[in-house]
């Protein structure tokens, strides 16, 4: 994989990880929501080090 896309994989990472946050922060944090932010994280950091 070419530092191109790896770096823009690391941005929606980045991206997500502080969707998250803000999701956490909320008063009463929608667990659906953060499960699926997680997941899609996961998947973006296994092609990171899959890169």
């Amino acid at each position: 994989m070419d530092n191109t896309h790896i770096s823009a994989l690391e941005a929606k990472h980045a991206g997500l990880d502080a969707q998250i946050s803000k999701e956490l922060r909320r008063p009463i944090p929608d667990s659906a929501i953060l499960a699926s932010l997680k997941k899609q994280k996961l998947k973006i950091k296994e092609a990171i080090v899959a890169g």
